[in-house]
């Protein structure tokens, strides 16, 4: 996707969460604020897609603020309260379409997104949102397609639930590679979140996107064994909606399982499903 004038005051309420997260004074938040317009100015005409737009915003944050990673709190938060969901309810999530259904719930993990909100209690929320299901439903067909799958990941929290989806594809004879951030960005899950929570042991590649700290997927950035794997592939599962604004400007790729609680307008628009619905799109 490209940007849209809505982008341009989320991403700068992302900086500004970043200052304030890293404990910036005032007038260096300001100071970063302005920087980071100029930035956003400057690459607007680009050939670059929203998501690479976006992390060179975040990366010259974080560079200013002094820290790599000033979501390391939330990001710990969000698997602390998803751990707690996800012993209380696994029993209880048993078919395929149940697990993708509770991790895009748990992509509601999303900090700093203006029209969205992050739950204080997302035990209270989940209990509510799961009778809700999906605004549109092609697991089933997603699953058909599950032989040799990659699976992109999204924001910490999220991922605790990506576990019991990739088990699941695991006990029916998948194959996985499972993609994780490069480097700390936003509260985007890295390598170190995947290992802590064991897939190093379940999937059969755990790599990166590639490109440090980069949201979204850059083909141009990506390492060879994810380039491989996705030569390969009967499906793309992509979490989120970073990767679904880069995924859905490239052509030629395998089908694409679109996962992701829709928080803005602009991906609203472009997906044709209203703010706040929770999708499990095929593009094939």
């Amino acid at each position: 996707m490209k940007l849209t004038k809505t982008c341009e005051s989320c991403l700068l309420s992302r900086v500004d969460l970043e200052c304030s997260l890293a404990g910036a004074s005032r007038d260096m938040a300001t100071q970063i604020h302005e920087e980071c317009g100029q930035i956003l100015s400057d690459l607007w005409n680009s050939e670059l897609l929203h998501p690479q737009i976006a992390s060179v915003i975040h990366r010259h944050a974080c560079r200013r603020v002094g820290t790599p990673d000033p979501f390391r709190a939330l990001k710990e938060e969000g698997n602390r309260q998803a751990l707690a969901v996800c012993r209380r309810k696994r029993a209880d999530l048993a078919s395929f379409r149940d697990r993708v259904l509770a991790s895009v719930i748990a992509n509601t993990f999303d900090y700093g997104v203006d029209e969205h909100t992050v739950t204080g209690d997302f035990s209270s929320f989940f209990d509510a949102e799961f009778p809700r299901g999906f605004a549109a439903d092609d697991t089933d067909r997603i699953l058909a397609l599950c032989k040799n799958v990659v699976y992109l990941t999204d924001n910490c929290g999220e991922i605790v639930f990506d576990r019991l989806v990739v088990e699941f594809l695991k006990d029916q004879g998948s194959r996985i590679t499972l993609a994780v951030r490069d480097a700390p960005i936003l509260n985007d899950a890295t390598l170190a979140d995947a290992r802590a929570l064991g897939f190093d042991h379940i999937v059969d590649n755990l790599t990166t996107t590639g490109g440090g700290a980069e949201i979204g997927l850059d083909l141009y950035k990506m390492p060879a064994d994810l380039a491989d794997a996705l030569g390969n592939c009967s499906i793309i599962i992509s979490k989120g909606m970073a990767n679904y604004e880069s995924l859905s400007m490239y052509r030629d790729l395998p089908p694409v399982a679109y996962l992701m609680a829709v928080k803005c307008r602009p991906v609203a628009d472009d997906v044709g499903f209203p703010v706040g619905s929770r999708i499990a799109l095929l593009r094939e």
